[in-house]
């Protein structure tokens, strides 16, 4: 994994939940894993990943992810042994 990636990866891990993480680092990181990205009504995408689909809201205005959802990434993410 790129370092790019791995930085993204660790941010998201990171305690306390970061809220400077760009959302379009996260969808990044997605692809390198192997998601499908499909776009929804709205802002939102659809992420198919570790066979497994998860739709998320794209933050607008602020690029920065959510803490909410950073936390529900993290836990997708270590429920599927993917952690830094």
């Amino acid at each position: 994994m790129k370092r790019k990636y791995q930085k993204t990866l660790e941010l998201t891990f990171h305690r306390p939940v970061s809220g400077n993480i760009k959302w379009s680092d996260i969808e990044s990181l997605f692809i390198e894993l192997g998601a499908e990205i499909s776009e929804r009504e709205g802002s939102r995408i659809g992420v198919r990943l570790f066979n497994d689909r998860k739709v998320f809201h794209r933050s607008h205005p602020s690029p920065n992810t959510d803490k909410g959802a950073v936390a529900n990434i993290r836990e997708w993410l270590r429920e599927n042994e993917v952690i830094p």
